[in-house]
């Protein structure tokens, strides 16, 4: 039996999708900047808000960029890999991508990212989920690494 026949591909539910969502802070968005120009996907930070039932990813950026320019269609995804185990998961949020007005009701004490590179990025946006998923990438139980020290001496 080779290792791919070993391997599985699970549909991970939405609770666990959230669960992931709120543990990571790093994610990539993809977005389209222009009507005659193809998609962009770019690594930004985020924060998972959590209000009345609904979720939101709050994210800020400087004015004017590719993320400030992008149509309101949007993809978003995390994702964690085991390249030993060669396993993995991914979630995907695709949703609406809004322009937001930091001084309004606390946003920026409750909802702020904390954007690894805080200079300039002053520009609040959020994406509102019309569907999360996810899926996960079982391994094979056991993964032989031949290794002989030899080989580097």
């Amino acid at each position: 039996m080779s290792t791919t026949d070993q391997s599985f591909l699970e549909e991970l539910p939405f609770d666990t999708c959230v669960t992931l969502l709120r543990t990571e802070s790093v994610g990539r968005i993809a977005v389209v900047p222009d009507v005659d120009q193809p998609p962009v996907i770019v690594p930004v930070n985020y924060r998972l808000v959590e209000t009345s039932g609904l979720q939101w990813l709050a994210l800020r950026t400087r004015p004017g960029n590719v993320i400030d320019r992008a149509s309101t269609n949007v993809a978003f995804e995390i994702d964690g890999v085991d390249h030993v185990g060669r396993q993995g998961w991914s979630v995907l949020v695709r949703g609406m991508l809004h322009r937001l007005d930091p001084d309004a009701a606390a946003f920026r004490e409750r909802f702020d990212p904390e954007p690894w590179i805080v200079a300039g990025r002053d520009h609040w946006l959020a994406v509102e989920p019309f569907t999360i998923t996810g899926r996960r990438l079982h391994g094979v139980d056991t993964v032989e690494w031949v290794f002989s020290l030899r080989a580097y001496l």
